[in-house]
């Protein structure tokens, strides 16, 4: 269904692969408190289930700005250290600042892509990820790189989204943008945010790069879209800065501009909760393994 805002005639609008060593680093560095709020109860149920403890080494991969860094650095301080890992050198860099405004001591960072990375203080003990996970191009050979970086008996825990059925926050709000743009179907199994919706799928990948043990639990909640206590127009506006629906629209002209934000907006206003913000239906499942 389109309405008078579609490029009618136009070939459908490509999602293209992410760029995190330079364009989406940078979005997400531009956004950081609000991506940061928005996902805080999902990385906090992770590290949770991790249970992090004194003299432990571990691994954070895709740190971006370095908060589930400093988390694990105090779980496992004094005598642990930990690793942030990430591809954006824009992203690394404020990782650091921060590390050092806040103390930890017991912190390094490196600029890298985890696929092929080489750390000089492997093996660690244990890896751990919230969202950096999904997005390799080659995700059997990724992990494989991963798997011999964490010590042989060592744990790694990831935290991936779940189905898009059961995320209405990106649901919706790709339904308000099939209203105004043409999109060809998401590919299954593809690099991207849902890459490992299909449990069957990572389950075949941690098998094929070295892991065993995998378990499993859902995490379900609700997330503040644009950060804890955005109104509507706030969330719209972090949209269109941050995510890949603004990506999409912003390239598409004044006209459709202005009604999709119209529409996203009205769709945000239906479920913001005064002095909490836009509360949308997530899922994720946390994901633990031995190296």
């Amino acid at each position: 269904m389109s309405n008078d805002s579609t490029d009618q005639g136009q070939e459908p609008q490509e999602l293209k692969p992410e760029d995190w060593a330079g364009d989406m680093g940078l979005k997400w560095l531009a956004s950081l408190s609000k991506f940061e709020e928005m996902i805080a109860p999902i990385g906090e149920a992770s590290l949770a289930r991790a249970n992090y403890q004194d003299g432990e080494t571990v691994i954070d991969l895709g740190c971006g700005g370095g908060a589930t860094t400093l988390v694990i650095a105090s779980a496992v301080a004094p005598s642990g250290k930990v690793m942030g890992l990430d591809i954006s050198p824009d992203l690394v860099a404020a990782a650091q600042e921060r590390a050092a405004k806040n103390g930890a001591a017991n912190i390094q960072f490196t600029n890298a892509d985890a696929a092929t990375a080489r750390l000089p203080d492997a093996p660690y003990d244990r890896l751990f990820s919230r969202f950096g996970s999904m997005f390799f191009e080659d995700p059997t050979s990724a992990f494989t790189n991963l798997h011999g970086l964490v010590r042989k008996g060592g744990r790694v825990d990831l935290a991936v989204w779940g189905p898009p059925r059961d995320n209405l926050w990106m649901m919706e709000m790709m339904g308000v943008v099939r209203n105004h743009i043409e999109i060809p179907p998401a590919v299954p199994r593809a690099p991207g945010p849902f890459a490992f919706e299909d449990l069957e799928y990572l389950g075949e990948i941690l098998d094929g790069s070295g892991f065993s043990d995998v378990d499993v639990v859902a995490y379900e909640a609700l997330q503040p879209v644009g950060g804890v206590g955005a109104t509507p127009e706030q969330a719209v506006a972090f949209a269109f800065a941050s995510l890949a629906v603004g990506r999409l629209l912003n390239e598409k002209g004044e006209a459709v501009i202005a009604a999709a934000s119209q529409e996203l907006a009205d769709l945000f206003a239906r479920y913001h909760v005064p002095g909490k913000g836009v509360m949308m239906q997530g899922k994720v499942w946390l994901v633990s393994a031995i190296a």
